[in-house]
């Protein structure tokens, strides 16, 4: 597959965000990763394939702090990178849009897609962790790194995901509240579609239900029995194309 040359956008104080777009049949698809992730992460990669091969416009960016962008990713906040995903929507695409948000990516979508409502032609949202600084970061650290977080400005996290731990930094758990969603009504104009898997320890199935409570309108949830957080095998990458495509028939 030939990719996209990676490019960068500045932002007004300078720093840049790397992403990769390529021309093709509308609407634009847009990606939207994870915390932490970048745009070599199995999905991405997917679903940077499908459009290839089926000549669709597509764009995926990495945040502010992640992948080639640049910034420090301790400085990094909600705010922050949904700013980002604003810029590259006002600067780098026309029309609608489809946002397909993973993780982290998938509470990132639900606020651009707040902002732009008029912008926003559908979503796809999978296993979206909303409010995860709050109800699955904060409210699950035991007290000595919630006091370590308060004290120190940070603690550092394990991850199954990387070999190094990643730091929980006051500024993301502060910042992250002026953005929390779940326990309000979410309307929405355009369809929703979420893929979550039950076997998630990091975004229970559970939480995913609450965000489907709030929301109003084209909501569908398709839950997995064995699928894990990552949603990465075949069958899963398959099924988040078949979705995709359904969104920008």
């Amino acid at each position: 597959m030939a990719l996209p040359k990676l490019e960068r956008l500045t932002r007004e104080d300078g720093e840049t965000i790397a992403y990769l777009q390529r021309a093709g049949k509308t609407p634009l698809v847009l990606w939207l990763g994870g915390f932490k992730s970048d745009l070599q992460a199995t999905k991405a990669q997917a679903l940077m394939r499908w459009a290839e091969d089926h000549d669709r416009a597509f764009l995926g960016f990495e945040y502010f702090g992640h992948g080639s962008s640049s910034g420090d990713f301790r400085n990094g906040t909600i705010g922050r990178w949904r700013g980002d995903a604003l810029a590259v929507i006002d600067r780098l695409t026309e029309g609608r849009v489809v946002l397909v948000g993973s993780s982290m990516g998938g509470w990132i979508a639900l606020l651009a897609a707040l902002a732009r409502q008029e912008r926003v032609r559908a979503m796809l949202l999978i296993a979206p962790a909303v409010d995860f600084t709050e109800e699955l970061l904060w409210k699950r650290l035991p007290e000595s790194a919630r006091h370590q977080i308060l004290e120190e400005g940070e603690w550092m996290r394990p991850t199954e995901y990387d070999p190094e731990p990643y730091p929980v930094t006051k500024g993301l758990i502060e910042e992250g509240r002026n953005h929390l969603l779940l326990g309000s009504s979410l309307k929405f104009s355009c369809p929703i579609r979420i893929l979550q898997g039950m076997n998630d320890p990091d975004v229970p199935w559970k939480h995913t239900v609450r965000l489907v409570e709030a929301l109003e309108g084209d909501v569908g949830l398709t839950l997995m029995k064995n699928g894990d957080h990552r949603l990465s095998t075949p069958a899963d990458l398959r099924r988040m194309i078949r979705a995709v495509e359904e969104l920008t028939a």
